[in-house]
């Protein structure tokens, strides 16, 4: 029986799974724009290195957006397959108090990144670098760029991985759109995800409190709570207890002009626990002893409150549990963590090929999905490249 050929389109997560079960049966190719394979990948690396999470099930699928091919693959490949497969090619993880998975110590995203590649190599896998997809011909076969020369790649199957939009420096953009709806396929503009929000602090505030973090607050947000902690920034707030929330926020910006939230800072006192630390005369300058607030913090409340009010120790008090943020809009994509948008799900079948052109299928994150940060990003990525590499192995058996 000959061989088949599969090429694949990008060197981030998603293509190197697939290209991993593809491997004992196919001829398997993949061409990377880069220099190397997996930037994208070693700088997520650079903020703490969630494989994946440990969550199953009905858990899983609730962190992702709903939808039912998405969850199809996270079903078909979940966090425990994960662990697995890293396990087999040599990369021990273990569980931290979160519930992300992380590589034992000492061992680096680019060991990672090293033991995936040299697995996928000893496979027989080939790896084209320097190769750039720039369009489709027209037989809808991609052609690519190599040392100024526009190449058509030849094979039986293509598989792309091209990444969304954010983090422009390891190559991801928007770049791919134009060929895709060239071919007729429906594409869904980029929007960020996982990132800060702008909120007007005034110079002053900025010059004085950037960089601040803002450790065991709830920000409360159209009907959702999340703890966490979060930074201020010269723009406005970033972190873990914003990125989940941001899909929310970013709906409400699509309908009207700005988004609010509120903060409590003491999310772990009751208001009469706040009030039963005042006793006598408390003067401000000791608020921030008198309730363990950051002189931050308590800028804030003073910028937000009348004088009167933010003399009075039983106000603020109230006020630290409930303090109102106006958002004006999310930062650009180019700085989010991930990005929604791509290709719309609507234009793949349940096995991620390309319904008007099913010699395609699309993996990770150029397919229009969303989750939040602490190893999700990666476990879709893994679990569309999987599903797919496993349903071409059926397709050319």
């Amino acid at each position: 029986m000959p061989t088949t050929k599969v090429a694949l389109f990008g060197g981030g997560p998603a293509c190197l799974m697939a290209a991993y079960q593809l491997s004992e049966r196919h001829e398997v190719h993949i061409f990377e724009k880069g220099k190397r394979l997996g930037r994208k990948f070693l700088v997520a690396g650079n903020g703490g290195f969630n494989l994946t999470n440990e969550v199953e099930g009905t858990a899983l699928l609730k962190a992702y957006s709903d939808d039912s091919k998405l969850h199809n693959a996270l079903n078909q490949f979940s966090t425990g397959n994960t662990r697995q497969w890293l396990s087999e090619i040599g990369i021990e993880t273990f569980i931290g108090s979160s519930g992300r998975v992380f590589p034992k110590k000492d061992v680096k995203p680019t060991d990672v990144l090293k033991k995936i590649v040299d697995t996928l190599e000893k496979k027989g896998v080939q790896i084209h670098l320097n190769h750039a997809f720039i369009s489709f011909d027209t037989a809808f076969k991609p052609r690519v760029l190599f040392n100024e020369t526009e190449t058509t790649i030849e094979a039986d199957h293509y598989i792309f991985g091209l990444g969304g939009g954010s983090w422009p420096k390891t190559g991801s953009n928007s770049a791919w759109l134009e060929p895709f709806n060239e071919i007729g396929v429906k594409t869904i503009p980029f929007r960020a995800s996982n990132c800060g929000v702008n909120v007007e602090w005034g110079s002053d505030f900025k010059e004085k409190y950037a960089g601040t973090p803002l450790k065991n607050i709830a920000i409360h947000a159209y009907g959702q709570i999340l703890k966490g902690e979060a930074v201020l920034t010269e723009y406005g707030l970033e972190g873990n207890a914003i990125y989940p929330l941001v899909p929310t926020i970013r709906k409400v910006l699509t309908e009207q002009n700005t988004a609010e939230i509120t903060i409590d800072f003491k999310p772990n006192s009751s208001l009469e626990m706040l009030q039963a630390k005042i006793t006598g005369a408390i003067k401000p300058k000791n608020y921030a002893f008198t309730f363990k607030i950051t002189k931050a913090v308590q800028e804030i409340a003073k910028r937000a409150l009348t004088k009167e009010q933010y003399l009075n120790p039983h106000t603020f008090a109230n006020y630290l549990k409930n303090v109102p943020m106006t958002i004006s809009s999310l930062r650009p994509v180019a700085e989010a963590i991930s990005t929604v948008g791509g290709i719309n799900m609507d234009d793949v079948d349940v096995q991620f090929r390309l319904i008007k052109h099913p010699h395609i299928s699309i993996v990770g994150e150029m397919l229009d999905w969303d989750a939040p940060t602490g190893g999700f990003l990666l476990q879709g990525c893994f679990s569309t490249g999987y599903l797919v590499g496993e349903c071409l192995n059926k397709q050319y058996n």
